[in-house]
């Protein structure tokens, strides 16, 4: 991403509200994000998936946005909203027209405060959860991915999915949503981006304007749960019917501040393609990537991939695979684990190593493509520490050595690291 530090102006308003703005004259396009600092990371046994639930409160309107009033009116000046909750934030933004944009920041400072959480919209959001919690449940791969999860964290509560568990959605309460919602929501914990065709010392009076008047709220509680350390290897055999066999393996890996985080990125890369950083790119299969060659192309699995996700604790890198008709789950974990000893044992030559790091120079490149995107990553790396860690990405990605990668695999891909799952079909 091309960035220069004077691009991007930081300030924090007196209630603590931080605010990042960058103007970006490209297109008459601005968009809006405010991330607030919870998500299921944030939620205790009994009340997960709370954080998600109170996303879904937020679009049910306040007095001065009645229910629907948020939708109609952004669609109506042309633009486009959404929100989305993770395990360590919960974000919502507004993309506009440069001359509209002043009704996102409207929309956002009114329901940062004044969301109203009717009680019958919080029943009929119950059943709407619930609904897409069975859905996603349809799903051998996510019923797998949350065993093979809540396996490997027996502490942190990284190890619930950010859905919450069913249980806890039926009996979650509208007082249980509300004093969620008063902790976590406000200026104190929150983050205000903004990106686009502006200009900054107008903008920076807008933003004052309308988030100046809104009250800081109690400080949050910490969350300072510690995941010990896994001393041995958990597997998880899930049987159920279906068609399709399945594998997974997760080993914890320190959170994305950490030395070693890019080192992991670009050992992510080698064993599956660099993953897009774009917001609207869609995933990608990088076919000549050593998963997919040795799993996919020999024919044992009909998809094979890895993941490493930036977190603010540390996290889990992901190994999954699709178990092709009539080859068998040991198979493929035998050809997975295989892959991982080599790059174990055998350093990655110079020639992949350069190959893989420009894919992933690339990846970062497309990621500038849309003010949407450039707010987005601001915001992600101001969540996790700061946004300058932008200025140095590409430097540090591009300083990783063959030596770094192997150390990175020797330390972390050990077997007493590591949690395994098979998802076993059955008869219908």
């Amino acid at each position: 991403m091309s960035l220069n530090q004077g691009d991007v102006h930081r300030t924090v308003l007196d209630n603590g509200l931080a605010v990042l703005l960058r103007e970006v004259h490209i297109a008459p396009v601005a968009t809006c994000w405010i991330w607030y600092r919870v998500g299921g990371r944030n939620e205790t046994p009994g009340l997960t998936g709370i954080s998600h639930w109170v996303e879904h409160m937020m679009f049910k309107g306040t007095l001065a946005f009645p229910k629907g009033e948020i939708m109609r009116l952004v669609n109506k000046n042309g633009g486009v909203l959404n929100g989305f909750t993770a395990q360590d934030y919960t974000v919502y933004f507004e993309t506009l027209p440069a001359d509209r944009i002043e009704l996102g920041l409207r929309i956002e400072a009114d329901r940062m405060a004044n969301s109203v959480f009717d009680p019958d919209e919080v029943e009929s959001e119950r059943t709407v959860i619930l609904s897409e919690r069975q859905g996603a449940e349809n799903s051998p791969g996510f019923l797998l991915g949350e065993e093979v999860v809540a396996t490997a964290f027996q502490v942190h509560p990284y190890g619930h999915q950010v859905i919450g568990w069913k249980e806890d959605l039926r009996r979650i309460s509208r007082d249980d949503l509300w004093r969620h919602y008063r902790t976590y929501y406000g200026p104190h914990n929150a983050l205000l981006v903004l990106v686009g065709d502006f200009e900054i010392a107008a903008m920076s009076g807008a933003v004052e304007a309308l988030f100046g008047p809104v009250p800081a709220g109690p400080t949050p509680p910490p969350m300072d749960v510690v995941e010990p350390p896994q001393r041995a290897e958990r597997r998880v055999t899930l049987r159920q019917p279906g068609t399709t066999a399945y594998f997974r393996a997760v080993y914890h890996v320190p959170d994305a501040r950490h030395p070693d985080f890019f080192p992991l990125l670009v050992l992510d890369a080698v064993l599956s393609g660099a993953k897009p950083m774009s917001l609207s790119n869609p995933s990608v299969t990088n076919k000549s990537a050593r998963l997919y060659r040795a799993l996919v192309e020999t024919e044992l699995a009909t998809s094979a991939t890895s993941g490493l996700g930036s977190s603010l604790d540390p996290g889990l890198f992901r190994f999954s695979a699709t178990v092709r008709a009539g080859r068998a789950l040991d198979e493929v974990e035998a050809a997975m684990l295989a892959e991982i000893q080599r790059v174990m044992d055998e350093p990655v030559e110079e020639a992949e190593l350069a190959k893989t790091i420009k894919q992933s120079r690339a990846q970062f490149a497309y990621a500038n493509e849309s003010v949407s995107n450039r707010a987005y990553w601001l915001g992600r790396m101001e969540i996790l520490e700061s946004y300058r860690l932008l200025y140095t990405f590409l430097d540090r990605l591009s300083a990783v050595r063959s030596a770094d990668v192997q150390r990175v695999a020797q330390s972390y891909f050990r077997a007493g690291n590591r949690t395994v799952g098979w998802f076993v079909p059955e008869g219908e």
